[in-house]
């Protein structure tokens, strides 16, 4: 197709064409293939225990996934100030929802995160996320730039608003993933050393304020660190997916042929990363670990080589956000990390995670694209 558009071309599917990172755009489409593939195996069996139709996930998965591809795609044409105003739009209206939930949204595992629309639940603050990076990076470049420090305190007082909101669901996981990506931006953004070791003193205070205060966070933290003294034989579903690791070997039982999808109540979603070891391998898991990694540390690298400070810390925002949630689920099935009740990006099933991400994903590329760079 490159030989039917021309450089001489000026037309806005040409500067696309000729400005995209084709590297990263193929492998996001490939993790999203991937993630069929793997619902097709895994979701099933999943399905049948709970008495649904047996494609009932990978139905609704390929639902998800025909929105997330064309906000991916589409997201990917837009210009710096088009990203910039994309995300003011999706923080505000993802805020409102999220008090939405707050007040007559259904409660589900002692949460409140989630708002029904009639055909799906949506889950405001995965939308939030992209946008706050977004903004928070505008806003600090603008600090940087104008030598104007009270935009970098609006950009506190965004994280503040967020993190408060995430708090009183609560979401601890996602409270964590956020503090952590807030971290790198302000590292970026030339804070101090003893200022980011401060704030990192503050976030372990505040992850012992929520294990005395939220006691499904305590129980998760107990259980790393404790595990409890089951009845022989009896197994809880880390037990499960450490042994779905294992059973797989070097190249998995085949599509199917797994047997812990049957017991793991989330084969489908946070644990899918262990039935994906099973059935396909320790091949598939590395093939898709590089993935994973591919894109975060090209998206980081490319971050770091441009000069508009929005920009920057924008899109390095957007891969740390990606990188560390994809770190974040597969630590937990490998017994890493604590449960956390987070997808892996593109892979697991989730209509609100995928097409977050994806939207997450687009602006990232978007950014990145010549012809976009904007002055903050």
């Amino acid at each position: 197709m490159s030989m039917l558009i021309s450089r001489r071309d000026r037309g806005p599917l040409a500067r696309w064409w000729f400005s995209i990172d084709w590297q990263v755009l193929g492998a996001v489409f490939l993790l999203m293939l991937l993630g069929v593939i793997f619902s097709l195996a895994a979701s099933p069996a999943v399905a049948e225990r709970i008495g649904l139709d047996s494609f009932h996930f990978f139905k609704r998965h390929v639902f998800y996934l025909l929105p997330a591809s064309a906000i991916f795609l589409g997201a990917t044409f837009l210009s710096g100030h088009s990203v910039r105003r994309a995300a003011m739009i999706a923080f505000g209206l993802g805020i409102v929802l999220m008090l939405l939930a707050l007040a007559v949204g259904p409660q589900i595992k002692g949460a409140k995160r989630w708002v029904s629309l009639g055909f799906m639940s949506l889950q405001p603050s995965e939308f939030v996320k992209p946008a706050f990076i977004v903004m928070s990076a505008w806003l600090l470049a603008r600090a940087r730039l104008l030598r104007e420090w009270q935009w970098a305190v609006y950009a506190w007082g965004l994280y503040g608003l967020f993190v408060g909101l995430l708090v009183s669901q609560p979401d601890m996981g996602q409270t964590l993933l956020i503090s952590a990506v807030w971290g790198v931006m302000l590292y970026l953004f030339g804070l101090r050393w003893r200022f980011i070791l401060m704030l990192g003193g503050l976030g372990v205070a505040g992850l012992g304020m929520a294990y005395l205060m939220f006691g499904h966070v305590r129980a998760r933290i107990d259980r790393f660190f404790h595990p409890p003294q089951l009845p022989p034989g009896a197994r809880d579903q880390m037990d499960f997916a450490m042994e779905a690791l294992r059973n797989g070997g070097l190249l998995g039982a085949g599509p199917g042929g797994g047997w812990a999808n049957k017991y793991l109540p989330d084969a489908h979603t946070d644990f899918l990363f262990a039935a994906i070891g099973e059935e396909f391998g320790f091949v598939a898991v590395m093939v898709l670990l590089a993935i994973v990694m591919f894109v975060a540390l090209r998206l980081l690298y490319r971050a770091l080589h441009l000069a508009d400070p929005f920009r920057r810390l924008a899109v390095s925002g957007l891969a740390t956000l990606f990188g560390l949630q994809a770190f974040i689920n597969m630590g937990v099935n490998v017994q890493l990390l604590p449960a956390k009740g987070m997808t892996l990006p593109f892979v697991s099933y989730g209509g609100s995670s995928m097409m977050a991400m994806a939207l997450a994903m687009g602006m990232a590329l978007a950014l990145l694209r010549q012809g976009t760079s904007q002055s903050a």
